[in-house]
């Protein structure tokens, strides 16, 4: 069984930065390709950035590309994602996620990812 909980989650004004983390129990942690999304309430969740599982592919949502960073550090089993210049349109819940099954290169949709967490509030005023 594989275990998300993510931390990190505020209420930040527009234009600050937050880290969001997310540890993850497992003993193949290496092995996952990981994600972040992220839920407004009564919408969809959505997908916000993806990084395979050694890290050197990274990728973002056009809605946080260039204000968004995922990373990953295994050996602290534990995913990131700092978020520079925020937004009020960013304000949800933010969801880490693990994709344990092999192939899934550049997975965006939920269906895609095997594990859940239980999610961060981030709220941004303007």
């Amino acid at each position: 069984q594989v275990q998300l909980v993510e931390s990190g989650g505020d209420l930040v004004q527009a234009g600050v930065s937050l880290r969001l983390s997310c540890g993850v129990s497992g003993r193949t942690f290496s092995d996952y390709r990981m994600g972040w999304f992220r839920q407004v309430a009564g919408k969809e969740r959505e997908f916000v950035a993806g990084i395979t599982a050694s890290g050197t592919i990274r990728y973002y949502a056009d809605s946080v590309k260039g204000r968004f960073t995922i990373s990953r550090d295994n050996a602290k089993n534990t995913v990131y994602l700092q978020m520079n210049s925020l937004k009020t349109e960013d304000t949800a819940v933010y969801y880490c996620a693990a994709r344990v099954r092999t192939g899934g290169l550049g997975s965006r949709n939920q269906a895609d990812f095997d594990y859940w967490g239980q999610g961060t509030q981030v709220t941004v005023s303007s």
